[in-house]
């Protein structure tokens, strides 16, 4: 595997031979071998070479880049039919790194696109459109290129993904890799490949999705949705729903008992923060939701909780009421997340007294009424025996994305 930063608007990163050639003789780890060494600020288009195959990603260094301090990563995991800038216009994962001081890379999917110069993402079991490279060798190797480009803290590598490419992010999570210790997803939550059992019923395979260690994850979901169904059905991949895999995402991470929810203005939070080795498991759902990429309501009327909030997340103090701020920025949002994945007194919060409170079952038929919004849980079936007669699967749909 080779890697570099190619030149183009911006100037590729300043080199020190020497000091690069010293450091290797000395023994450097991979974990701060990119540290001594300066990078310009900006976008940088990167070539990671994997088993012969040159693939491409795109990064981008903020501004508090030094090489000497080790920052935080973001992948930024692409949808179908799009490309690694398009996607960081669409998140804005750029404009919160440069606010925050993080880096992101946002990787590119080995499939052609249906509009010319777009790219989908090879998501194993997926499709049999020909092309399609091995995107966990790829994803793996991007890893290792930040920590050997830049100057990084490996305990701090997140990774979130918008539909496709959390699909694809999904799928390198349940195959055992433990190179993020957070993810985030909009529009795209999976926990293994679909499968049907006799009773019609889908859900998701256990023997496809089986995490190295329980991950905190952060969800949004459009109830709308009509390409990746809030309800399950849709494309051959899709099948099961958000509640469906949400609910199997608690069981591998431990999580005890239902979580808390509140909704407002047709938003609903929940979060389950009670999960094994410090894990946690927040959710939005939206009840007018589309596919499209969450954008903060301009009517939204938020007011601050504290003076030392920031994006719309404090610390809970004793006896205080859980709310939360309905104007999401997903990016933020999940950054708030991701940084304090390690604390378990930390929610999104906003003062909202009209706020409705209660603890969430993500199945159907537990005890628990509908949200604010009179939306009920999916009809999934959802216990914490997984499949076991399956009737048929939804793998390897041709052409599929």
């Amino acid at each position: 595997m080779a890697s570099g930063l190619r030149s183009g608007i911006f100037l590729s990163r300043v080199f020190s031979g020497l000091a690069a050639a010293g450091a290797l003789l000395l023994g450097a780890t991979s974990a701060s071998a990119g540290c001594g060494v300066a990078v310009e600020a900006g976008y940088h288009d990167i070539d990671i070479t994997v088993d012969g195959v040159s693939r491409q990603a795109v990064s981008y260094v903020p501004s508090a880049y030094t090489g000497t301090d080790k920052l935080a990563v973001v992948f930024d995991f692409h949808g179908s039919n799009s490309y690694p800038r398009a996607q960081m216009r669409r998140s804005s994962w750029d404009k919160v790194a440069e606010r925050e001081g993080f880096i992101v890379l946002a990787p590119q999917g080995s499939l052609d696109g249906k509009p010319p110069g777009t790219h989908a993402w090879n998501v194993p079991g997926v499709t049999t459109q020909a092309g399609g490279l091995d995107e966990i060798s790829f994803i793996k190797a991007a890893v290792e290129t930040v920590k050997q480009d830049y100057c990084v803290d490996p305990a701090r590598i997140y990774a979130s993904g918008y539909s496709g490419g959390g699909r694809m992010l999904s799928a390198y999570l349940c195959s055992g890799a433990s190179d993020f210790a957070a993810a985030g997803f909009v529009n795209s939550l999976r926990v293994g490949l679909p499968v049907e059992r006799r009773d019609g019923k889908w859900g998701p395979d256990p023997a496809t999705c089986k995490p190295a260690r329980p991950v905190s994850i952060m969800a949004f979901a459009g109830v709308k949705d009509e390409a990746n169904p809030y309800a399950g059905g849709g494309k051959p991949y899709w099948q099961y729903g958000f509640k469906t895999a949400l609910q199997r995402w608690t069981e591998l991470d431990g999580c005890k008992g239902n979580g808390t929810s509140a909704s407002i203005d047709g938003v609903t939070f929940s979060l389950f923060d009670t999960c094994m080795s410090g894990a946690r498991i927040a959710t939005y759902e939206f009840a007018e939701g589309s596919h499209d990429w969450p954008r903060p309501s301009a009517k939204a009327n938020v007011i601050a909780a504290a003076v030392e909030t920031q994006s719309g997340v404090v610390k809970v103090s004793a006896g205080k009421k859980q709310s939360f701020d309905p104007n999401i920025d997903p990016a933020a949002r999940m950054w708030d997340f991701f940084r304090k994945a390690d604390m378990t007194d930390v929610v999104a919060t906003a003062v909202q007294p009209t706020a409705k409170v209660g603890t969430v079952a993500v199945c159907a038929g537990a005890s628990a009424s509908s949200n604010a919004d009179g939306m009920s849980a999916e009809g999934a079936t959802c216990s914490n025996s997984q499949p076991t007669d399956q009737r048929r699967s939804g793998l390897g749909a041709k052409g599929a994305l």
